[in-house]
């Protein structure tokens, strides 16, 4: 009884885990849609994974939500991440880790994406050290059906190689800009997230 609950519960944090990240990929990558937010503004507010520690967190994300508009949202991503020339933030890895857009972290990114068998969609916009993108591959890699691929170990490489240098020094950047109402949340949210990746990860070792 008690080792098939202790599998139940692995099982769901898994879930939550890959579906934080499928959230995460939904949101920053391009300006969230209304049936996103929608979504969003109904979602209950209890902690997405075991231990709630994430619950504080996720309750601003929805709050902030449902106190913006889409076109607001819309708006402030356009603000912070887009636009014509250079945006305000970046949301590319090559940023943080080298300070040049489309630099070597890109290329050793895309060695370890074509190791794991994953090339680039070419309807894709943006170059795979985009934000959303890595959690995109984080996400295959919790919930794909290869266990070849997706497991644990592949997991723990790619976060450490691809995410843990930089992303929380992202979620800093878009936390304290005055102009983040919905993603200041959001990123603090994500912080928190990686955080708990990171331990998680580091008791592996």
């Amino acid at each position: 009884m008690n080792s098939n609950l202790t599998l139940s519960s692995a099982l769901d944090e898994e879930t939550a885990r890959a579906e934080i990240y499928g959230l995460l990929a939904q949101l920053f990558y391009q300006v969230p849609s209304p049936d996103l937010l929608a979504q969003l503004r109904v979602a209950v507010t209890d902690a997405p994974v075991a231990g709630g520690f994430l619950e504080e967190p996720w309750r601003q994300v929805v709050a902030a939500a449902r106190g913006l508009s889409d076109d607001q949202v819309a708006q402030e991503y356009n603000a912070l991440f887009g636009g014509v020339g250079k945006p305000e933030i970046y949301l590319y890895a090559s940023h943080y880790l080298s300070g040049f857009l489309n630099d070597k972290p890109v290329a050793r990114l895309r060695e370890d994406l074509n190791a794991l068998g994953l090339a680039r969609d070419d309807s894709m916009s943006e170059t795979e050290d985009h934000f959303a993108c890595l959690c995109e591959v984080m996400r295959y890699l919790i919930a794909g059906d290869d266990v070849s691929v997706a497991n644990l170990t592949h997991q723990r490489e790619f976060f450490a190689n691809h995410i843990q240098a930089w992303a929380q020094e992202m979620m800093d950047v878009i936390a304290k800009h005055p102009k983040a109402k919905f993603f200041a949340p959001l990123a603090l949210f994500a912080h928190a997230f990686m955080g708990i990746e990171a331990q998680g990860f580091d008791l592996l070792t």
